[in-house]
């Protein structure tokens, strides 16, 4: 095969994705301890079954395709009205939004949306990222060809990164350099923290007075405990005319297996709002009809309230984790509305270090801070996803063997 054909941007990219590198250390390790007990506190997937209102919703719903009068084939691409009113009702309505259904494009996952959304752009458009930061935004450029070469610091060298530290409570300033496109996370992945409504406005007024773009990753916002914190971009005046909004059922509701979340594209950026929808309808055939009627059913009075609990148990293995390390003496952040907590090293370990000598010492597995940045070194994510019990044990090795 002729490699002239082949995108040449793909090498660009500093290694393998950050969780196959994991799942490989992982792998290896299980290689020469045959007998080993590994407690997983590092991907984000969830333990937690799905509600039962969602499975009584699929049950229903897979009846109904067996039967000629209510068989169900092709959906609309954008998602059935039925579960686009549910989310405006259930996730804007609710919070004082006003949200039109025909915003709401419903999709297999958010990974793919955040990925796919940048079809719509030009190639050589300027892009801001915070650091740290979930690692999609960033590959997925470099995949398009506009993030530059990679440089021994770890930048690279087309994008403007928006550090999001300690010191400066992991509020980012805005952009030093002009941008088109600006990626914000709330609550952050890894650091579990929330941008404040202050931060969020800042960063709408100069998307609208530079023509900028904010593309706005909300898939947490239901881990928020203080009602007082922006859940939605689209609580901030302004935002309808400079945010897409992007959103998941994944870690709300545990459908990592079944998959779906939507993305939203207000009407007032009409030219995105046709482009987007015309993008789905050429390379989308939607989200099979049983999951949809499963989402729906989380809006429900009943589905709800099972949700809020799952979402409560998450959260108090959060604040066991959080408690725990604060105990143990270290410093960590997060864990108080998003189930990551995001822990700092001590004497300036190396994430990656740390996390051979965490699998290697305590048979623990946790994410390196490296991975989501360069302002991710010297830090740990642990997330509250896991069995509650497993993590109690994984608590306990660490303050006995670390």
């Amino acid at each position: 095969m002729n490699e002239k054909i082949l995108n040449p941007y793909y090498d660009r990219l500093p290694g393998s994705y950050l969780f196959s590198t994991i799942a490989k250390k992982i792998k290896e390790y299980q290689g020469t301890h045959a007998n080993a007990d590994i407690i997983r506190l590092g991907i984000g997937d969830v333990t937690t079954p799905i509600i039962p209102a969602a499975i009584d919703a699929m049950h229903k719903a897979v009846d109904e395709m067996a039967c000629k009068e209510t068989f169900r084939g092709y959906g609309p691409e954008q998602g059935y009205d039925f579960v686009r009113e549910a989310i405006v009702r259930g996730e804007y309505t609710a919070r004082g939004i006003e949200m039109d259904p025909d915003d709401i494009f419903v999709s297999d996952g958010s990974k793919c949306d955040v990925a796919n959304i940048q079809e719509l752009f030009a190639t050589d458009v300027k892009i801001a990222i915070p650091d740290p930061v979930y690692p999609v935004y960033l590959d997925s450029n470099v995949m398009a060809g506009r993030t530059g070469v990679f440089g021994e610091d770890g930048h690279f060298s087309e994008v403007t990164y928006l550090a999001s530290t300690a010191e400066n409570n992991f509020q980012p300033d805005l952009p030093k350099n002009p941008v088109q496109l600006i990626y914000l996370c709330s609550p952050n992945n890894p650091t579990g923290t929330v941008l404040s409504r202050e931060t969020l406005q800042k960063f709408v007024n100069y998307a609208n007075e530079n023509g900028a773009l904010i593309l706005f990753d909300g898939a947490y916002n239901c881990y928020i405990q203080d009602e007082s914190l922006p859940h939605s971009i689209y609580e901030i005046p302004g935002a309808r005319t400079c945010a897409i909004e992007f959103r998941s059922f994944s870690k709300t509701a545990g459908f990592t297996g079944v998959r779906c979340a939507y993305t939203v594209v207000p009407h007032e950026l009409s030219k995105l709002h046709a482009m987007w929808n015309r993008r789905q309808c050429t390379k989308f055939n939607g989200v099979s009809y049983v999951v949809q009627r499963a989402a729906e059913a989380i809006y429900t009075p009943v589905g709800w309230e099972q949700t809020k609990a799952v979402i409560k148990g998450y959260m108090d293995t959060a604040a066991m984790i959080r408690s725990e390390l604060t105990a143990a003496g270290y410093t960590v952040f997060g864990g108080e509305h998003a189930p990551y907590i995001w822990w700092k090293l001590p004497n300036g370990e190396k994430s990656f270090d740390f996390f051979d000598r965490l699998l290697a010492t305590c048979e623990v597995v946790g994410t390196p801070g490296s991975g989501f940045g360069p302002c991710g070194e010297g830090y740990f994510r642990l997330t509250a996803f896991g069995d509650h019990e497993q993590t109690k044990v994984a608590l306990k090795r660490i303050r006995e063997k670390l």
